[in-house]
């Protein structure tokens, strides 16, 4: 009885092998679709090389499509006039003790992949590209220092100092939100940041947002303000030119706001404090005991 049993299973195995397989007409898989405003630009895409240079780089308009699947991401991206990119050096690094270092401005261009006007800056046989300020003109001479005096400087327009080595009130942009990451804070056209208050080797700055921020004093910026200040205020003028800029239309019914209703006043957010490095908190054992504590006299552990 159980030999046929054996059998009977081996022919059910047989019948299951020879069967064909179902055919899957529509096969799919799951492709992850990119997040926005996750460090990943959907505009353009821009081939750098492996070291820096002041030549113009060769730029790709994505579209608002992600340049490795090519799937739509952005739909109010589109269309645009094809710009050049100059790479900016958003690290300003001078020396730590004596004199500051001493760099010349040769001439101001206009940047289409960017709303600020370019300085093209040199020193001895260097040169490299920052932002320009509000009055900068070719012929400046611009100062870079590391050092944080006792008793604060006194800067020009498009100097670089660190946070704790400028008076208060002073306008700056360009800001490193770490110490040695380069220019991180402020960059659009027009905007400055205002440095309110000092303490504890920290200083606050009241950014174009109005939002404060604490950084350490270490961090490097770049004073003035920056320049094409204008270019929030001029209006685009025709559909056109939109398109030039790289903008699609909007789809929908364009509704005035009219104020009817007024607007929400709400108090500034609370200052965000920005450190180097995480501490990691320290874990307490505490040993503890239901019992009273009792001197042992030492005759006790001598029982022999």
């Amino acid at each position: 009885m159980f030999h046929l049993k054996r059998v009977a299973q081996r022919l059910l195995l047989l019948d299951i092998s020879n069967t064909p397989k179902p055919i899957i007409r529509f096969k799919t898989h799951y492709v992850e679709k990119p997040v926005i405003g996750h460090g990943i630009a959907f505009r353009r895409k821009i081939h750098f090389p492996e070291e820096y240079t002041v030549k113009p780089l060769e730029v790709t308009n994505l579209g608002g499509r992600d340049p490795k699947t090519g799937r739509l991401v952005v739909k109010g991206i589109g269309g645009g006039i094809k710009h050049k990119y100059h790479w900016i050096d958003w690290r300003r690094v001078g020396p730590k003790e004596g004199p500051p270092q001493v760099e010349k401005v040769i001439q101001i261009i206009k940047d289409g992949c960017r709303t600020a006007f370019v300085a093209l800056v040199a020193y001895q046989d260097k040169l490299k590209y920052i932002l320009a300020t509000e009055n900068m003109k070719p012929g400046d001479l611009i100062k870079t220092s590391c050092h944080i005096p006792r008793i604060p400087v006194r800067p020009n327009e498009g100097d670089a100092y660190p946070l704790g080595a400028l008076p208060l009130g002073t306008q700056v942009h360009c800001i490193e939100k770490y110490p040695g990451i380069g220019g991180f804070l402020v960059h659009a056209a027009g905007t400055y940041a205002t440095i309110t208050s000092k303490a504890n080797n920290r200083v606050q700055l009241k950014m174009p947002s109005k939002k404060e921020f604490s950084l350490p004093e270490e961090c490097m910026c770049t004073v003035g303000r920056l320049s094409n200040i204008e270019h929030s205020s001029t209006p685009i003028g025709s559909a056109q030119k939109n398109r030039e800029l790289g903008n699609r239309p909007r789809s929908g019914w364009w509704q005035r706001k009219t104020g009817r209703f007024g607007r929400k006043i709400r108090k500034p957010p609370p200052v965000k404090v920005i450190s180097t490095k995480k501490e990691k908190a320290t874990e307490e054992i505490i040993f503890t005991s239901r019992r009273h504590f009792v001197k042992t006299l030492p005759s006790y552990f001598h029982n022999n």
